[in-house]
């Protein structure tokens, strides 16, 4: 038997899982340590009950996720209008080396993903899903560009991109603490703060607080939707013009940083950042979700030991890079320790593992407020200025 979902139950279902995911976060330990997202918990949960249902012959669920894209390219629009160039100038030179050893870790990772998957004999394109697009990219990326590359004609090219960003992200959290401990062992680190500071920046500190309404809400509501038009267009012209491959999400993404800052130098608070951080985490939440629990586990199963070869020696080279060269880079201080700390974090998987690993060192040793500063702006979205870039580059080589 096949059970077909329509558009509104698989939007249903998605947010179904979405809260059974927050539910079980704080319900159990371990998923709440290595801030497993939500989504991937649920989502994960929901294609394993389908691939059970349909290993043992009982029922194919076919699910009608024509709506991910939408949510995708929202998410990512939100992503855009956050890069305020403002909030660049508070990190200085450390952020600026931060900030181009991200870009060096994105074209790395790739390397190390097309290069080990040639020599296991896998398709290069499956090597991009599992270098920058799921590292350094995460969930969000994987699902994205995985999308991109099966239209290319690579099957199960999402399936795998979020498999490898699932185990990165746990890797990240696992071994991100140990690295700064040991960091701060060898080197006897002290921090130069007074321990009554607080201990966390956020990347918006600077903004005023506003009430939400319906007027400020709708008002956000238009310049994302008017980023994604404008970018949606140029990204198909772009494509059209250069026979380059540019998904609209990141055409979309590169309007909206342009836009944002436009609007700053006329009006800085036509931009309302806690309104569009609720549209970006409410489209996150279902995009991922609908990617996760669309997954076709049986197809990657033939995969899994190449595919954890590759992430192993990413999360090696990820290790001795931060241990080895970026601690220097940053000051070998304690803030470079932490940072070390954050960079494994999202690095691997995503911007709260990496505040999550910052946290617990500071909660046990003593606070950095550049680290909290450095590492979430770069993180948040910074990072994709490189990493988009690199990624696109790898898939029309490849494809």
């Amino acid at each position: 038997m096949t059970l077909e979902m329509n558009q509104v139950t698989t939007l249903f279902i998605a947010i179904a899982v979405f809260l059974l995911g927050g539910y079980l976060n704080k319900r159990i330990r371990f998923l709440e340590r290595f801030c497993i997202p939500a989504p991937v918990v649920g989502g994960l949960l929901f294609a394993i009950l389908v691939t059970l249902l349909k290993g043992l012959h009982l029922v194919n669920i076919n699910l009608d996720t024509s709506l991910q894209s939408l949510f995708m390219l929202t998410f990512f629009t939100t992503v855009g209008l956050g890069a305020s160039f403002g909030l660049i100038k508070l990190g200085g030179k450390l952020l600026i080396i931060y900030w181009l050893s991200c870009g060096f870790l994105a074209l790395a990772q790739s390397v190390i993903g097309i290069s080990f998957a040639t020599l296991l004999n896998l398709d290069p394109l499956i090597g991009v899903m599992v270098g920058a697009t799921s590292m350094e990219g995460g969930h969000g990326a994987a699902t994205a560009f995985g999308t991109t590359i099966e239209e290319l004609g690579v099957d199960s090219a999402l399936s795998i991109g979020l498999a490898a960003a699932t185990v990165g992200l746990v890797a990240g959290g696992l071994i991100g603490g140990p690295i700064v401990k040991y960091l701060i062992k060898k080197y006897n680190l002290k921090s130069t703060e007074r321990a009554t500071e607080e201990s966390a920046v956020t990347v918006e500190a600077k903004t005023e607080a506003s009430s939400i309404n319906s007027k400020t809400f709708m008002t956000q509501a238009f310049i994302i939707t008017l980023c994604m038009v404008l970018g949606s267009y140029l990204g198909e012209l772009f494509s059209n013009v250069t026979g380059f491959v540019l998904p609209g999400y990141v055409s979309a993404m590169f309007v909206a940083v342009i836009v944002r800052n436009v609007l700053d130098r006329y009006d800085k608070t036509l931009i309302e950042m806690k309104s569009i951080g609720i549209i970006g985490d409410i489209t996150l939440g279902i995009f991922l979700s609908m990617a996760l629990m669309s997954i076709k586990l049986w197809e990657v199963a033939n995969l899994a030991l190449p595919l954890l070869v590759i992430v192993i020696v990413q999360v090696l080279f990820i290790a001795l890079f931060g241990i080895f060269i970026l601690f220097r880079l940053l000051g070998k201080n304690y803030d470079a320790a932490v940072m070390v700390g954050g960079f494994t974090g999202h690095g691997l998987g995503a911007t709260p593992n990496a505040i999550a690993n910052m946290d617990a060192i500071v909660n046990r040793y003593c606070p950095s407020k550049k680290a909290f500063l450095v590492v979430p702006l770069v993180g948040a979205f910074l990072i994709d200025v490189f990493a988009m870039p690199i990624i696109i580059t790898s898939i029309n080589l490849f494809s």
